[in-house]
């Protein structure tokens, strides 16, 4: 047996256990081996670095991202917005939301609203958009009688499938003239972006001390 390779994995797990403090990575040979890949992608050669609009003139890769982010997210509205356009669903939210209680099942409103990365308010206004509709049924929770569990209903359930068609070109066309190797790497990157915000989005940091916390709390190095 080679000691030495066996130390070098127990000093890989400890660092692994140490940066994932924040649970940005399942606790798993899954999530292990996920780390190891995305902390071993190696440096990008000048060579190889992509070009970013202002790159010249000194924009950060961050900000380019952030923008870039942006405009993919408008992009996909506007396809998504085409899909249900002879539908009854107001915005892509309605549908997305039914897709998660179809493949998820039932759940709170909050957790829902969660899932979903979107404010109480919000949620709520489309939760009862949908309960308008007769797309979800609520019942109380047996945990807590003040709490509601929502699902799918039959009629969510045909709406849903009477737009698939159309909701599947879209999911289709975001993704563009990627290959399918471009496609897996881009889920690995933002999966790794998903893990880092959520746990924050998670905790309803006010917005005054959003930013302040976030860099004393969370560690931003590569």
């Amino acid at each position: 047996m080679n000691y030495g390779i066996a130390k070098d994995i127990f000093d890989l797990l400890q660092q692994f256990e140490t940066e994932n403090s924040n649970d940005y990575y399942s606790k798993d040979l899954h999530g292990f081996k996920q780390w190891i890949c995305d902390n071993n992608n190696g440096t990008i050669s000048d060579k190889e670095e992509p070009y970013w609009e202002g790159k010249e003139s000194g924009r950060s890769p961050e900000s380019a991202i952030s923008t870039l982010l942006v405009h993919l997210n408008r992009y996909a509205k506007t396809y998504s917005k085409s899909a249900i356009s002879d539908s009854d669903f107001a915005t892509q939210e309605d549908f997305i939301y039914l897709i998660n209680l179809k493949a998820l099942g039932s759940m709170t409103k909050m957790e829902l609203i969660k899932k979903n990365i979107h404010d109480k308010p919000v949620g709520m206004l489309i939760i009862a958009r949908l309960l308008k509709h007769g797309w979800i049924e609520q019942i109380d929770s047996d945990a807590d009688k003040r709490t509601k569990v929502i699902s799918i209903s039959e009629k969510g359930r045909e709406a849903l499938e009477n737009q698939m068609v159309n909701i599947r070109k879209a999911t289709e066309i975001v993704a563009g003239n990627l290959n399918y190797s471009e496609k897996m790497e881009l889920i690995r990157i933002l999966n790794k972006l998903d893990r880092f915000h959520y746990p924050i989005f998670s905790k309803n940091i006010n917005s005054r001390d959003l930013l302040k916390t976030v860099y004393e709390e969370y560690s931003l190095k590569n």
